[in-house]
Order: structure tokens, then C-alpha cells, then sequence
């Protein structure tokens, strides 16, 4: 059982040593790697996450893909909207609930995920430079524990 600490005031603790801030400033510099690509491709971070999920798992439920994505599912809803007209997803209702409604990639979305797949991957190397491979585990490892602390869902 680990005992709960009490964390430092912010101003004492620094930026720099407060593990929320330093995801964030990873993040953003993952996303900023590919707008580039993701504007040729007319495509917003919402729009990317979206489809890099559903190249993973295709047909699933609005909601849960809010979720896989990190995105407000209002928010989604345009994004997806867009990508419906651009002939990169389509949807269709659930066979066990008429009120929901699954997403797919369609064979168009799957060839905007592989154009920019290895500029996802160029950034997640980036990311890793200089780090161990056995450092790179414990620390997805690590994210994965606190993901699992703190998430709503059972996935």
C-alpha cells in the first residue's frame, strides 16, 4: 500500500518537477510535430486522434472513442462530421441499441492514417531520443499504472 504524500505548493515544487505540466508540455509539442502534415491532410487534432484510433479499433461506439481519442465528445461529433464528408469515416447504428451509433474507418481514412502514421511515429521517436529501451518501458509502464489510477472507464 503506498502512503499518500502531501504535494509541495506549485510555487515551491517548480514547473519543472510537477508531472502534469510536463505531460502537457510533451503533448503539445507531439501535436505541434504534425500539424504540418495534418493541414495538408485537412485534418484537427481531434480529427487525428480520431482516426489513429479507429486504425486500432475500428467500429467502436462514439463514446468510447471520445474517450481512446481524449476528446469532448461534442467536440468529436464535429470532427467527425468533417471526416464523414471527407470520406474518411462512416457510421452506423449499433445492431444493439438504435440510439448509438459505431464508427469505421473507411478505406480513404485508412490511407490519411498511414500518410500520417510515420510522422506519428518520427514524433514518437523524438520523444524517446537518447532514452533506453528498458527506461522506455518502465515509464510506459508507469503511465499505464497511473492511467488505470485515475480512469473512468474500464478501458
Amino acid at each position: 500500500m503506498t502512503v499518500k504524500q502531501t504535494l509541495q505548493p506549485l510555487d515551491q515544487l517548480g514547473l519543472d518537477n510537477f508531472a502534469p505540466y510536463l505531460m502537457n508540455r510533451i503533448m503539445g509539442r507531439y501535436n505541434a510535430a504534425l500539424q504540418e502534415e495534418m493541414a495538408k491532410l485537412g485534418l484537427t487534432t481531434p480529427q487525428m486522434r480520431a482516426l489513429a484510433v479507429l486504425s486500432v479499433r475500428d467500429g467502436i461506439l462514439i463514446r468510447e472513442l471520445a474517450v481512446y481519442a481524449v476528446v469532448q465528445q461534442s467536440t468529436l461529433s464535429r470532427g467527425l462530421d468533417g471526416l464523414a464528408q471527407g470520406g474518411l469515416i462512416r457510421r452506423e447504428p449499433d445492431p444493439d441499441d438504435s440510439r448509438a451509433t459505431r464508427i469505421y474507418l473507411t478505406d480513404e481514412g485508412r490511407r490519411a492514417y498511414e500518410r500520417l502514421w510515420p510522422h506519428m511515429s518520427d514524433a514518437y521517436d523524438a520523444m524517446f531520443a537518447g532514452i533506453g529501451d528498458s527506461d522506455k518501458r518502465a515509464f510506459v509502464g508507469t503511465l499505464q499504472k497511473m492511467l488505470k489510477n485515475i480512469r473512468k472507464h474500464d478501458f
